[in-house]
């Protein structure tokens, strides 16, 4: 081969190093569902992604917003998305039912479900439920957390007129239309309540007998935890940056959401974003004893019919 032939040579592969030198690590796209819109339960997951931590561990993640909060469950089971946002109580009758997700990590660690309250309705304590209209948004869910709230407390179920509202939870109690909710977020009702002039208290859930369990989780399927084991590992190490982020720099945190998300309701997002900071999980390592409890919970008032192993409700990738 002449000169020319091999400097030609050269200098081609001179440009292909230049290149794939450039490129970094190459990156492996997943996709996650969210339970809803994008709101201050997400702002973790935003950090992760504007900072670049998903791309340091050479993922390219898509976020999908669904138009209803059981598409995440729905889509990951299905093996149509790689990850969702969905609720331990949701997983574990998930799974009862026979639907292959589990949990591989946590986002929010409290519940964030309360029973919501005016303050000037002579609420005080949850006696003062009974001879009272109580809105409930989840069927067979939010109505067997509240008999169990009831029976916890005291309360007679009997002498409370409980009444579906579906996600009419604000307007219902604004409007009198109940005296309380359930299914209510203290992050959230409680604030959008707040910024229409009312003031606005609740029974945390957790307080009053019912199991701590976790708000938020990640979850996949059998099948893309078998297949995709190292990237979602991979995720769940982006989360726990952000997780520590979150906490030692909120503001900074909450702008990097708002950037990401112009169009949420900065006045709400950021009251609900403060109010969470204390729920946001430690790490999204999983505690066994959380998912025991609330299975042997949900086994007992019903919530499923078919009991279900702890250990088939969550895994570590």
């Amino acid at each position: 081969m002449g000169g020319k032939g091999m400097k030609k040579l050269f200098l081609l592969g001179l440009a292909a190093l230049t290149l794939s030198g450039c490129a970094g690590k190459p990156k492996n796209q997943l996709t996650l569902v969210l339970d809803w819109f994008p709101n201050a339960d997400h702002v973790p997951i935003y950090v992760a992604k504007e900072k670049g931590f998903f791309a340091d561990e050479g993922i390219d993640l898509k976020i999908v917003i669904p138009s209803d909060p059981s598409d995440a469950q729905k889509l990951v089971a299905s093996g149509k998305a790689d990850i969702g946002v969905s609720y331990m109580p949701q997983v574990v009758i998930a799974r009862s039912e026979g639907l292959p997700v589990k949990s591989i990590g946590v986002l929010v660690a409290h519940p964030l479900t309360t029973i919501l309250y005016l303050e000037d309705s002579g609420i005080k304590e949850p006696k003062d439920l009974e001879g009272r209209k109580v809105g409930y948004s989840v069927p067979h869910m939010m109505d067997i957390l509240f008999r169990a709230f009831c029976e916890k407390n005291g309360v007679d179920t009997a002498k409370v007129d409980l009444i579906h509202v579906g996600f009419n939870l604000t307007p219902s109690l604004l409007s009198g239309k109940v005296d309380a909710v359930i299914g209510a977020y203290r992050n959230y009702e409680k604030n959008e309540i707040e910024l229409e002039g009312k003031r606005a208290s609740f029974f945390p859930l957790e307080k009053y007998g019912l199991p701590d369990y976790y708000e938020l989780v990640f979850i996949a399927s059998d099948g893309k935890i078998a297949e995709k084991k190292r990237l979602l590992s991979s995720f769940l190490r982006a989360i726990d940056r952000a997780l520590r982020f979150v906490r030692e720099k909120p503001e900074e945190a909450l702008d990097l959401y708002f950037s990401a998300n112009p169009d949420v309701r900065k006045d709400l997002d950021r009251k609900a974003f403060h109010d969470t900071l204390p729920l946001y999980a430690e790490v999204t390592a999983q505690d066994p004893a959380r998912w025991k409890e609330f299975a042997e919970f949900a086994m007992k008032w019903g919530l499923i019919s078919r009991e279900v192993e702890p250990r088939d409700l969550y895994t570590i990738p």
